[in-house]
């Protein structure tokens, strides 16, 4: 058995492994939705496809990566050989999210036998379907909404599975973009797969499962110790959306679980408005984090306390044919509630652990067309910043990514200007009304672009018609908005829509909420 000092040199290159990861899909990708805002999840797993380690990138990309190497192992087990490398986007098989994000993973052998896996997700510009970058928003169904790749392999034992890459080619808009991305996402494996070999050729494959194992337990004593540190109980939420529908959860808190009950709510929605049963486990995963243990990497044994409760056919549990284009609105609304629901419950024992809520958005935007200049054909994908909640010490931060997002950045106006040929009139704060007595919401930001050619318009957003919620009695924050203006001055709003053509001189506006707010710490009555 190792001594402690190489299990911890060990645990410590499985993060660099998943870092480098990360690096090398930054560096060599070709979409600025990869290579400026970071919208990438890198990870390591053991052989089991638990989770090891992660690298930067987005917090509940991350939480795909185990679920997806565990779909592989379920179907493929017994006939996976060395130099093989999978890919899957299909969320009832393994996807997780919808058909743009592209999971790459790659089994790493020692001496016949698989150690470890390197995988990684990112967001392609454009995987086919009814509109231009793959967003549309008038669809019931999942097949509408582009190429479905259940688990596929890219390289069979080494050699390269040339009608898969010509097939994924042929059903985008984007071919040369998609498969520069997705030469990115094989690199990047192939980097994280090299390191992890050296590690077993150096240490020996045994101490590499000993530190993973070792690695593993950590998390589960560090999970459990924030478990202990939290209010026992039972704690329940109601919330109202957009859509006039009302979403429910139940959290119950004991010494020795954490359970989310989500089986109480909508059937799922006939628009691509549902996300899957993995989906709502990242949901739940990234709020027991957050709760628990806030300072680490995760692992297999962060969660280990945690149960999530689905009822399939539910918004939060879609059937295997229900759309799921626009499933991080749905996600990113039902990690805010939870986040609201426990804010509600810790009110009296931590008042300060959880600001009031933020702009809950990803607030997706898609603009496709070709360049004025050079005619080539682009997408921008564009999550968009917002403002995050107050406590009763300070104002709210803000305008930075949603929660989900964690530490990702907005395309430079340099870089959007210059690969879409369109116009960044202006980007400026929208700061939060004036609440006495109360610190403030951090404030959202107003956007707006104007075409110099022909495109087309695909976006979402939450908060449009219920605010960001407040702590206490203070006034609610914000709402988003999405505005068009056309070059002849007509102006239209939206929550949801796709395939909108948009002519030169046409403006899109985005305004993002402020976030909520919170009364003042100890202030006198009235």
């Amino acid at each position: 058995m190792a001594d402690r000092f190489t299990l911890a040199v060990i645990e410590a290159g499985l993060e660099a492994a998943a870092t480098e990861m990360f690096e090398t899909l930054r560096k060599t990708a070709m979409s600025p939705i990869i290579y400026e805002v970071l919208d990438v999840g890198t990870g390591i797993t053991d052989a089991d496809g638990a989770l090891v380690s992660s690298g930067a990138g987005i917090p509940s990309f991350i939480g795909v990566l185990d679920k997806s190497v565990k779909a592989i192992l379920a179907r493929e087990a017994g006939r996976i050989a060395d130099g093989d490398v999978f890919i899957v986007n299909d969320p009832n098989h393994g996807g997780v999210t919808h058909l743009n994000d592209i999971v790459v993973a790659e089994p790493v052998f020692h001496d016949g036998a698989i150690v470890a896996w390197a995988a990684s997700i990112a967001h392609w510009g454009d995987i086919g379907g009814r509109t231009s970058g793959s967003m549309a928003v008038d669809v019931t169904e999942i097949v509408a909404e582009g190429l479905r790749l259940p688990v596929a392999r890219l390289f069979e034992a080494g050699r390269r599975n040339a009608a898969v890459f010509d097939i994924i080619r042929a059903n985008s808009r984007l071919p040369d973009f998609v498969s520069g991305d997705l030469a990115a996402q094989v690199a990047a494996g192939r980097r994280a797969a090299a390191i992890l070999r050296g590690m077993c050729d150096r240490y020996g494959a045994a101490t590499l499962k000993q530190a993973i194992a070792d690695a593993r337990k950590d998390g589960e004593a560090r999970a459990r110790a924030g478990l202990a540190r939290l209010p026992k109980g039972r704690f329940e939420i109601s919330e109202p959306q957009d859509d006039r529908s009302t979403w429910h959860a139940v959290i119950e808190i004991t010494d020795e679980a954490f359970t989310v009950d989500l089986r109480d709510a909508p059937e799922q929605s006939s628009g691509p408005h549902n996300t899957s049963r993995d989906g709502s486990v990242i949901a739940c995963q990234m709020l027991f984090k957050v709760l628990t243990d806030p300072e680490r990497f995760a692992n297999a044994g962060s969660f280990a306390p945690l149960t999530v409760l689905t009822r399939p056919g539910t918004v939060f549990h879609a059937g295997p044919a229900a759309a799921q284009g626009y499933y991080f609105e749905a996600r990113i609304r039902l990690f805010d509630m939870l986040w609201h629901c426990m804010a509600q419950g810790m009110a009296s024992t931590l008042p300060d652990r959880l600001p009031a809520g933020h702009f809950a958005s990803i607030f997706g935007t898609v603009i496709a067309g070709h360049h004025p200049d050079s005619g080539r054909a682009f997408t921008m994908v564009e999550p968009q910043m917002g403002g995050w909640g107050a406590t009763a010490e300070r104002d709210g931060e803000g305008p930075i990514y949603s929660t989900s997002h964690g530490d990702t950045f907005n395309c430079p106006v340099e870089i959007a200007e210059a690969r879409y040929g369109l116009e960044v009139v202006e980007k400026r704060l929208n700061p939060a009304p004036p609440a006495p007595h109360c610190h403030v919401g951090g404030p959202g930001i107003v956007t707006r672009y104007r075409l110099r050619a022909p495109a087309v318009l695909s976006a979402g957003l939450s908060h449009a018609k219920v605010p960001v919620w407040s702590h206490g009695d203070a006034p609610p924050g914000g709402v988003n908005s999405l505005r068009i203006e056309t070059a002849a001055g007509e102006v239209e709003t939206y929550r949801f829509v796709s395939g909108y053509a948009l002519q030169p001189g046409d403006s899109v506006e985005i305004s993002t909420a402020s976030g909520g707010n919170a009364p003042v710490a100890n202030r006198m009555p009235g």
